[in-house]
C-alpha cells in the first residue's frame, strides 16, 4: 500500500510540473496557427500520458530481469523532467516578476506601455525552453557518443621507498565495469583492447564488476579475460558486487550469488583480494598489494572492509598499494590509521557520469558528496587515485566525464 501511495505522490508531482510548464509551452507556440497549436498541445499531453504509463511499467518490472529496460525508462523520464524543471525555474522567475508588477500596479496611477522588441516574458519563456532542451540534448549526446568514449589517463607517481627492482613499473587501473549495463559489445571490446595495449606490468580492478547479480557477467567473461599482465591482475569487490540491491528469496540465494561472482573472478584469471594481501617479489625486493572489501565513510553503504585483517601477516615491505573501492575510505580511515599505505586505488563515483573537464579544470555534482571524486590526490607522502569508471549505471551514458582507463607509472623518488 505504501508503495502505491509513493507512486501516486510521484506521478502527481510530475503532472504538476507538466501543467506548470504547459503555460510556457502555450506561450512558445502562440504564434503558430490554430491547427498547429492544437496538434502540438495534443502531442504535449500524449507524451505526458506516456510518461505516466512508463513509470507504472517501471515499477512492475523486476530489477533482476529487466535492469537494462528499467534504465532506459528511467533515463527517458529523468532527462525530460530535468529539462522541464530547468524551464520551470525560468517560468517561475517570469511569474514572480509579473506578480511584482501586479502589486506595483495597484499603487501606480499611470501604466507605462512596453516598447518594441521581445518582452521580458517572451525572453524568459524562450530562454527556459532552450536551457531545458539543451540539457536533454546533452544527456542524449552522452548516450550516443559518451558511454563508450574511453580515455586513457596517464600519471607518474614518485615514491621514495620504491625498490629499484620496481622502478618504472606500469599499472593499469580499471574500475566499475557494471557489466549488466552494457549494450554495445564491439565498443566494450575496443575499450578492453585499449587497456591491453598499454602493456602494463600489473592490472588493478577496483570493484563493481556487476550491477546486481553475478550472471550479468556471463556474456563478458571471454572479453575481460583478455586483460592479463606479467605480474598479475588483482581485483576487489565494490558495493554493487554483494547483491545488496536485490530482493533475494533467501540468504542462501544471496550467498550463492556472491560465491558465483568469486568464481567468475577465477575464470577471468584475476586474483580476487577480499581483506587479503599479497607480496610481489623481484630480485629479492618486495612490494605489497592489499585488497580490502567495500568500506565507505558514508552511512548508506555497508562496511565489509577490514583493514586489520587485510594487512595481517604482511610483514615488512617497502611499498604498500591498497585497492579499496570507495574513495571516502582514504580520509575516513587510511590517512588516520595507516600512514604506511603509499597509494590507494579507488573508483565508485563515476564522476556521476556528468560534468565538465577542461584541461586541469574539473567539475561534477558528485564533488559535493566526495571531495576526492576523480584523478590523483596527495596528502603528505600518501596518494589516492580515483578512477572515473569503465562502465555506467542508471543513466546509460556519460556527458563530460568519460569512461576511464588509468595508466600509472611508479618511479623511485631520488
Amino acid at each position: 500500500m505504501s508503495r502505491v501511495l509513493i507512486l501516486l505522490f510521484f506521478t502527481s508531482l510530475l503532472l504538476l510540473i507538466d501543467f506548470y510548464v504547459f503555460s510556457g509551452f502555450k506561450t512558445l507556440i502562440s504564434n503558430s496557427n490554430n491547427g498547429t497549436q492544437k496538434f502540438l498541445k495534443n502531442i504535449y499531453w500524449l507524451v505526458s500520458a506516456v510518461n505516466i504509463a512508463l513509470i507504472i511499467i517501471f515499477n512492475i518490472l523486476t530489477p533482476q530481469k529487466f535492469w537494462t529496460l528499467r534504465a532506459v525508462i528511467m533515463t527517458f523520464i529523468v532527462a525530460q523532467y530535468l529539462g522541464k524543471f530547468i524551464w520551470l525555474c525560468f517560468l517561475f522567475i517570469d511569474d514572480f516578476i509579473r506578480f511584482i508588477k501586479l502589486i506595483v500596479s495597484y499603487f501606480t496611477v499611470e501604466k507605462t506601455s512596453s516598447t518594441g522588441g521581445i518582452s521580458r516574458s517572451d525572453f524568459l519563456v524562450k530562454a527556459g525552453a532552450i536551457a531545458g532542451s539543451g540539457l536533454i540534448a546533452s544527456l542524449g549526446w552522452g548516450i550516443a557518443r559518451g558511454a563508450y568514449n574511453y580515455k586513457i589517463h596517464r600519471k607518474t607517481i614518485h615514491l621514495k621507498n620504491l625498490p629499484n627492482s620496481f622502478d618504472g613499473i606500469k599499472i593499469v587501473q580499471i574500475s566499475d565495469i557494471h557489466s549488466g549495463s552494457f549494450w554495445n559489445k564491439e565498443a566494450v571490446e575496443r575499450g578492453v583492447k585499449m587497456a591491453i595495449d598499454q602493456n602494463p606490468d600489473i592490472v588493478f580492478f577496483t570493484g563493481d564488476l556487476v550491477n546486481n547479480e553475478a550472471k550479468e557477467m556471463e556474456p563478458w567473461i571471454d572479453t575481460f579475460a583478455k586483460i592479463q599482465a606479467p605480474m598479475g591482475v588483482f581485483s576487489i569487490f565494490g558495493n554493487h558486487d554483494y547483491g545488496d540491491y536485490v530482493f533475494w528469496n533467501s540468504i542462501d540465494e544471496k550467498t550463492k550469488n556472491i560465491e558465483y561472482l568469486k568464481n567468475i573472478h577465477k575464470k577471468l584469471g584475476w586474483n580476487l583480494l577480499l581483506n587479503q594481501n599479497v607480496k610481489l617479489t623481484k630480485n629479492e625486493e618486495s612490494i605489497g598489494i592489499i585488497g580490502v572489501e567495500n568500506w565507505s565513510n558514508r552511512g548508506r553503504f555497508k562496511k565489509y572492509g577490514n583493514m586489520e585483517l587485510a594487512t595481517n601477516d604482511m610483514g615488512n615491505v617497502a611499498v604498500k598499494l591498497l585497492l579499496s573501492h570507495d574513495p571516502s575510505h582514504w580520509r575516513g580511515e587510511i590517512l588516520k590509521k595507516y600512514p604506511d599505505i603509499d597509494i590507494m586505488f579507488a573508483g565508485h563515483t563515476h564522476g556521476m557520469q556528468f560534468g565538465v573537464e577542461l584541461g586541469k579544470y574539473k567539475w561534477s555534482p558528485v564533488k559535493y558528496m566526495y571531495p576526492e571524486w576523480a584523478d590523483l590526490h596527495q596528502s603528505g607522502n600518501q596518494f589516492l587515485y580515483v578512477n572515473r569508471g569503465f562502465g555506467f549505471i542508471g543513466y546509460p551514458g556519460r556527458f563530460g566525464i568519460l569512461p576511464e582507463i588509468t595508466l600509472i607509472e611508479l618511479k623511485r623518488k631520488s
